[in-house]
């Protein structure tokens, strides 16, 4: 699967797989800041993206720092529609309980780059089949 990148500032960082048939390429913002807990903020990568066609990029936490520092990608994962060319933007939320500074060149969070379906053919029916589950949804399931 080939990318194709732009870099749309002069510090931004293309980002390469860490380790031979790595899923995931880690992603590092051109911006500085720190969140406080319970904040969230965009930090823009610098970069914009041509993914193949039929594959979307999606941006995902990195699991050191939500681990270690409680931060996430808040809308985890967040699609990059295969048509944006803009600067991508990665939303951070701290679920920590100390300030988290990011400095340019940080790695942020992680891309991954997924296949899709271009055609969903949406079709509107008076029923659908029964299942076990029926409707039971949040907290239902056995355990």
């Amino acid at each position: 699967m080939k990318v194709q990148i732009k870099k749309l500032h002069e510090d931004a960082i293309v980002p390469t797989q860490n380790f031979e048939k790595d899923v995931g390429v880690d992603v590092s913002t051109v911006e500085e800041g720190t969140l406080q807990p319970n904040e969230r903020k965009v930090f823009k990568l610098g970069l914009a993206f041509k993914p193949e066609r039929g594959y979307e990029m999606q941006i995902r936490p990195r699991s050191g720092i939500a681990s270690k520092k409680g931060v996430t990608v808040l809308n985890s994962p967040a699609t990059i529609e295969p048509t944006f060319r803009g600067n991508v933007g990665v939303l951070l939320y701290n679920a920590g309980s100390e300030p988290f500074h990011v400095k340019k060149g940080s790695r942020i969070a992680q891309a991954v780059f997924k296949e899709y379906e271009e055609n969903v053919d949406v079709e509107v029916v008076d029923d659908l089949d029964e299942t076990s589950r029926g409707s039971k949804g949040w907290g239902s399931s056995k355990m």
